[in-house]
């Protein structure tokens, strides 16, 4: 099935004209960008569990919405609220279907890039325990700062992405939240709106003392549908490494990103 889709996608994107331009497909690498975007971008995951026996899917919903709050300052919201549907990832646990935790962001960042050309945002992200199912989130309410920085030069985008959670407050009968998230980045776009990246997305735990490493390998395509602009994107992940809990070897992603340019 997953071959279908992604099949039927690359299909569509290579059917429709390429109607926008590199520089639209710039602004997607740029996570500070003044672009209101929603990306539904789902991660399929095999091995998962102490016993590797585990399957889970999740649909990280990931609106991304620019605020002008003043002549010079945006503030740059940015959601992950995860719908997981996972099985078997430890013995005798079963299925469960449902929401996960909510990670929420908050970028101040200057609308133009400093004289060298640097973007860059900081700001305040938090935890929200919106999980529906135990075995899906935390429990656990949590905050930190977080931050970005990056270089666009011609068709290349380089940076960084990081943040810091601890819990404060949730159920005293779960592990508390002490993660530090990782996400350096490398972005090349072409002239037709192709976009090719690779990234990590690692998350250590200073409680368990564990990283979670997975790297991702993604080709994008900006294209236009009537009046409206997407982008779709797919490609393999490989976790270099995990924890015993978490998933192993391969998994894949395809993201879905409705775009809405000024």
């Amino acid at each position: 099935m997953l071959r279908c889709f992604a099949l039927l996608v690359a299909l569509l994107a290579a059917s429709v004209p390429a109607l926008a331009d590199q520089d639209l497909a710039k602004k997607l690498s740029n996570p500070v960008s003044d672009l209101i975007s929603v990306p539904f971008q789902g991660n399929w995951d095999n091995r998962v569990g102490p016993i590797e026996g585990g399957r889970r899917f999740t649909l990280n919903i990931q609106p991304v919405i620019p605020i002008s709050i003043s002549d010079d300052w945006n503030l740059i919201s940015r959601t992950i609220l995860p719908v997981v549907s996972q099985e078997a990832i430890f013995p005798g646990s079963g299925d469960q279907t449902g929401l996960g935790d909510t990670v929420q962001s908050a970028f101040f960042s200057p609308k133009e890039p400093t004289a060298g050309g640097v973007t860059w945002g900081v700001g305040p992200v938090f935890l929200l325990p919106t999980a529906t199912e135990p075995l899906l989130g935390t429990e656990k309410w949590g905050a930190g700062p977080t931050g970005v920085v990056l270089k666009q030069a011609g068709p290349w985008t380089i940076g960084a992405l990081a943040n810091h959670i601890w819990s404060f407050a949730g159920s005293d009968n779960r592990a508390d939240v002490n993660n530090t998230f990782l996400q350096p980045f490398l972005v090349y776009n072409t002239p037709t709106a192709w976009t090719f990246a690779i990234n990590t997305e690692s998350t250590y735990n200073w409680e368990t003392e564990q990283w979670n490493v997975p790297v991702h390998f993604l080709v994008s395509k900006l294209f236009q549908v009537g009046k409206q602009k997407y982008q779709v994107q797919a490609g393999p992940r490989y976790y270099a490494e995990s924890p015993a809990t978490g998933a192993q070897d391969w998994g894949f992603r395809l993201t879905w990103i409705m775009l809405f340019p000024k």
